[in-house]
């Protein structure tokens, strides 16, 4: 994998291409033993947001989605599928992103119109609120032969950055950080439109020595109970780095001015910091036709009848929201 350092300057900080929208940038700070991805979404988000026609909040909520799915699932080093998804009983019940190797995604928002108009009409629409109590599963999917992993998290009225951390205490033991922003803005020399932006990073600590990466036991667990703390480890590298990271205005995840490199050049520039090879990411949804036929293959004579209206089959995709026609003459059914 290519790496380089990042170093302001008028020579060295451009001698090579920035990252851009829709592409992420992992990097590396090795004083601190720190690992972490960055990401601004620009295209890629306004795409999947406007196919949908989303009220503000729920574009808003599933943006922040996106930004976390596509941090969490360009880390996969085979081929395969990350899922984010929510369930839950606020106005916006379900919310999935699904980020397919090497770096395609795709997105949809469930919610109830009503219920959504009177939670705004109260004040009641910050994304805590509008997701409500549920879970959010974490879904590795390595294909059909392989076993799938799946980590579930209680949405409590956390934020998703909370939710995030409390994913990787419980399930992976790794100290993590993650900050995500959101924003609709008009991008420099445009004519005033505005369009979706979303930024996130992720920093992980993980020092050559595992001893000083563990973390404390949850309550309940098998490990020390008395040694029950916020989920970090006391290290200075560590509680530097998240110094570090806490300085991060919401706006520097997503200007595109500033970009993913200058902003760890802003952060990590007197530790040193370098940046690797990284991914494109697209709007790219893996429905088909033929997919969608595989499955009313296996239907029966009786769900083929039932799911026909005016003579024929008529199957959107939720993702992308295509719509697929079928002559039930194609299916047998038993």
């Amino acid at each position: 994998m290519v790496s380089r350092p990042v170093s302001e300057g008028s020579a060295k900080l451009g001698d090579f291409g920035f990252a851009g929208d829709d592409h992420v940038v992992p990097f590396e700070v090795e004083a601190l033993e720190v690992r972490g991805r960055a990401v601004q979404v620009g295209p890629m988000l306004d795409q999947i947001l406007a196919r949908h026609s989303y009220p503000e909040p729920v574009s808003r909520l599933l943006a922040e989605v996106v930004v976390l799915t596509v941090l969490l699932g360009s880390s996969l080093k085979f081929d395969g599928k990350f899922i984010v998804q929510t369930q839950s009983d606020g106005p916006v019940d379900m919310l999935v992103a699904d980020f397919s190797t090497p770096g395609s995604m795709r997105a949809y928002a469930r919610f109830d119109e009503e219920r959504l108009g009177q939670a705004v009409e109260r004040g009641e629409d910050s994304p805590e609120q509008l997701l409500g109590k549920g879970i959010l599963a974490l879904t590795i999917d390595q294909g059909a032969y392989m076993h799938r992993y799946q980590g579930i998290v209680q949405l409590d009225g956390s934020s998703l950055e909370e939710v995030a951390r409390t994913y990787f205490r419980q399930s992976e033991q790794i100290p993590t950080e993650v900050r995500l922003g959101v924003a609709r803005m008009v991008k420099p020399g445009e004519s005033g439109e505005e369009h979706w932006r979303a930024g996130g990073l992720l920093i992980q600590f993980l020092p050559a020595s595992a001893e000083r990466s563990r973390m404390a036991d949850l309550p309940g667990g098998d490990g020390d109970t008395e040694n029950i703390g916020d989920g970090h480890p006391e290290d200075n590298a560590w509680q530097e780095a998240l110094a570090l990271l806490g300085t991060v205005e919401i706006d520097e995840l997503l200007d595109p001015t500033v970009g993913a490199e200058r902003l760890l050049y802003r952060l990590f520039h007197e530790q040193g910091v370098r940046v690797y090879e990284g991914v494109d990411v697209i709007d790219n949804c893996s429905c088909s036709r033929e997919k969608i036929k595989s499955i009313l293959d296996g239907f029966t004579a009786e769900e083929i009848k039932e799911s026909t209206e005016d003579g024929v089959i008529r199957v959107n995709c939720e993702f992308c929201s295509k719509e697929y026609l079928f002559d039930p003459e194609e299916f047998g059914g038993e």
